[in-house]
């Protein structure tokens, strides 16, 4: 019988890789969201601009504080510190001002990221978190929407910090009613022409469905995300509205909805990673998105939701398919 001398090499997992890493996926996300954040320098002027490089900016400083706090090696270069910032200023008014700005990408990278270990390490959306510590600090800044314009000649008046004041489509809906809204838009047809081009009042990255839409293709086509959390999400939020009498075609192009389906609750550290997790997540986001629209005083539910789901995500996780193999344990005893 021949005799083989064979060396076994035993390592920890994982066993197959590719050039797939932290820094590729969140340059993909930074390419999916330039469309909505070209167009909505567009939408709301140049002002948003500066927004945008406050954010980031504090964003990387924060992650760079909270590195020497928590005796953490530099975590700069994966940009996910240039991802928080992007997104935490696409869920803020226009015109909102450079030092809440500030505040809020602090606390949004320190308290929803840092302080629970860095980056794969936080349970909840850091951009969200920073949003939601400016809505309990300064709702007034928080609810002072900007009228839609498109910009023109932004290179003279990228600093033109003038703000007119509008309510955004949920705002009307919850204060007036659907069919004052109707009025104010002429008919259905142009209300939701408006809303899937942007051009209606809201934050500053929310307010296009089709520029959020055409970035959640790049990320499917890259694989980065998976269909199906903002697939429930969004579902279950059209059905739900039908149900309640809302316009569902209204509820899933106005407000943060995109956003918050295909750029956040799709977040890899604060959602679930089995299927039916995802599918179960979705659907609890979607619920919960349309409970807080129908009967709260805070007209939009897509931040709270998605910070309540991010609280569950483990019990998400919990439910998953038998594992081929492995019986419960009542067969085994028997």
């Amino acid at each position: 019988m021949a005799n083989y001398d064979i060396d076994l090499v035993v390592n920890a997992a994982p066993h197959i890789r590719d050039k797939v890493n932290t820094s590729s996926i969140m340059r993909d996300v930074v390419l999916a969201l330039i469309p909505a954040v070209v167009g909505s320098v567009f939408i709301f002027g140049g002002k948003v601009i500066v927004v945008y490089l406050v954010s980031i900016v504090s964003s990387i400083l924060a992650e760079y504080v909270g590195n020497l706090l928590f005796h953490k090696k530099s975590s700069l270069k994966d940009f996910s510190a240039v991802v928080t910032g992007v997104l935490f200023a696409m869920t803020l008014p226009p015109s909102s001002p450079w030092w809440m700005v500030v505040v809020g990408a602090f606390s949004g990278i320190l308290l929803g990221k840092m302080i629970f270990g860095g980056i794969g390490s936080n349970p909840f959306n850091p951009a969200l978190v920073g949003r939601a510590v400016l809505m309990v600090s300064w709702p007034t800044y928080m609810t002072t929407w900007d009228k839609p314009r498109f910009f023109i000649g932004f290179p003279f008046r990228i600093l033109n910090l003038d703000t007119v004041t509008s309510a955004t489509p949920l705002n009307v809906v919850q204060l007036q009613s659907y069919s004052q809204l109707i009025s104010e838009f002429g008919s259905k047809l142009n209300l939701y022409t408006s809303l899937f081009f942007g051009t209606v009042g809201g934050s500053i990255g929310e307010t296009s469905a089709l520029l959020l839409l055409i970035g959640a293709i790049y990320l499917f086509i890259r694989k980065v995300i998976d269909w199906k959390i903002p697939t429930f999400y969004i579902t279950t939020v059209f059905v739900l509205s039908f149900i309640f009498g809302r316009d569902p075609v209204f509820s899933i192009f106005a407000g943060g909805l995109f956003l918050g389906a295909f750029f956040m609750a799709t977040d890899y550290s604060s959602s679930p990673i089995t299927p039916l997790g995802k599918v179960y997540y979705g659907i609890f986001l979607g619920i919960l998105t349309v409970i807080i629209r129908q009967f709260a005083a805070y007209p939009e539910g897509v931040m709270f939701s998605i910070l309540l789901g991010n609280a569950l995500v483990p019990y998400f996780d919990k439910v998953m398919p038998r594992v081929y193999g492995v019986f419960p344990k009542k067969e085994v005893s028997k």
